[in-house]
């Protein structure tokens, strides 16, 4: 039993696809409504409010949290639902592929008119199609992310999703470099006559055609069902070498063992996913309002917490041959809480040094942001392939959408809650203190209810194997 590296490599086009959109979405989408909210509350565009009462910025904030949680909560709801249509689909393209072709070409047509509503201040028809996005890319994500463990045998599923992580992060990577040059903080901080629309436009447009791509590439080159075909004797051993307590069995209920189990890394994955979503939510307003720096500084920030993440997955099945997955995770969030810890002791510097008044960034972030990166990186590449490891191949989307629900779940919750902590604080120190917490509860839940069972025989990833093809 061998791990097809070519084949994960081009699945992870599904993820690159996947993560590239949401990096552009949650880097520009919280600033936008902060900005729109802004006017609609106090008469005067956010740059305005940061000049005068900069303290108006954390009063609408709740709202920004609202209209980003709706979105997770449709995902809440759809996700489940097109995992388990994917689970009962047949189709001569496959089971996955329908949806992630419907899904990817809606979402990439509306993706571009987002930015578009904002500029003419439009805030109706921006969250339309905000909404109109987030709904197809449930029916993208969900048999996207299935289509990995379809074809893989559970024992080397660790391995498959640090590749198919990595080629996420390469997508992500895309977003964050179009951040750079194409500033969100010039936009935001211009008056509205000197506003360039292409400035915010640009990056949509290509995330949208870098999708359709990376969807199409996905098409022409994994053929399921031939694949399942072929590798039919493999995923039936690799059933039988599952790191789980009992066998699974798709005619009985599930044992009381694997079911504690589920639901302890669900748990946990709610906790931290929690944490995380609160970052990716407001590290972009953070940075430009609290931190008063450039948004450029927030993409090389990602471009370095990608960077380590990347180390992260590499090394990863490594570190889960020696300790298991389960100490693999908590190690991954200690070292996130570590990160997070720091951040709490981190303001803004005082240096003017931009063009319109902007402080310099604190440098310490950069290596926050390198601490957090890996730490996540080593939870996210062991946590989905333990939860697929508990069901058979004929219900992998339905867990996925458990997964899903889990995470949606949480970032349903978290940007309401932390708007309101802002509104109540009037601090945006109260970001890194509540991802901190977060984190340090989902590590102590993981820990001491998971139990570490390693997959037998078959090694994790060692080492860049990750990063190998034949």
């Amino acid at each position: 039993m061998k791990l097809n590296y070519k084949r994960t490599f081009l699945i992870g086009f599904a993820f690159f696809g996947i993560l590239l959109l949401w990096q552009v979405y949650d880097s520009w989408c919280p600033t936008f409504l902060t900005d729109i909210f802004a006017r609609r509350m106090y008469g005067m565009s956010s740059a305005e409010l940061k000049a005068g009462d900069a303290s108006k910025i954390l009063n609408v904030q709740w709202l920004v949290g609202i209209i980003m949680a709706c979105d997770n909560l449709a995902a809440l709801i759809l996700l489940p639902i097109f995992g388990n249509l994917s689970d009962k689909t047949r189709t001569p393209i496959g089971k996955r592929m329908p949806y992630i072709l419907t899904g990817t070409f809606v979402a990439a047509v509306a993706f571009p008119f987002v930015p578009l509503f904002f500029h003419q201040n439009n805030i109706v028809g921006m969250i339309i199609m905000m909404a109109i996005v987030l709904m197809f890319m449930m029916m993208y994500r969900n048999p996207a992310v299935a289509l990995m463990p379809d074809i893989t045998p559970k024992p080397l599923r660790a391995k498959a999703n640090g590749i198919i992580n990595i080629m996420g992060y390469l997508g992500g990577a895309m977003a964050t470099v179009l951040g750079i040059f194409l500033k969100l903080s010039d936009y935001i901080n211009a008056g509205d006559a000197a506003r360039n629309i292409w400035t915010i436009e640009i990056p949509f447009i290509i995330a949208s055609v870098l999708m359709v791509i990376s969807a199409l590439v996905l098409f022409a080159t994994i053929k399921e069902n031939k694949i399942e075909e072929e590798m039919k004797d493999e995923l039936e051993e690799g059933e039988r070498l599952a790191a789980i307590e009992t066998p699974v069995d798709d005619d009985k209920p599930m044992s009381k063992a694997n079911k504690t189990m589920l639901l302890a890394i669900l748990g946990a994955e709610f906790l931290w996913f929690m944490s995380d979503n609160a970052i990716g939510t407001y590290i972009g307003n953070y940075v430009i309002y609290y931190m008063n720096s450039v948004s450029s500084a927030t993409m090389v920030m990602t471009i370095v917490g990608g960077l380590a993440s990347v180390i992260g997955f590499a090394t990863a099945g490594y570190i889960a041959d020696k300790i298991g997955r389960k100490w693999t995770i908590s190690t991954g969030l200690a070292v996130t809480f570590v990160g997070l810890i720091i951040m709490c002791f981190v303001g803004p510097t005082g240096n003017v040094t931009g063009a319109n008044g902007e402080f310099s960034f604190p440098v310490i972030l950069y290596v926050v942001w390198i601490i957090k990166g890996y730490g996540m990186a080593l939870v996210h590449n062991c946590s989905f392939p333990m939860v697929v490891e508990l069901c058979s191949s004929k219900k992998i989307g339905k867990f996925t959408g458990y997964y899903y629900t889990a995470s949606m779940s949480a970032q349903t919750v978290t940007p309401i809650l932390l708007g309101l902590v802002f509104t109540r604080t009037g601090a945006w120190r109260a970001l890194p203190v509540y991802s901190g917490l977060l984190t340090l509860f989902s590590c102590v839940v993981f820990t001491a209810l998971v139990k570490n069972i390693k997959a037998k025989k078959i090694d994790n990833a060692k080492g860049l194997e990750a990063l190998d093809a034949d």
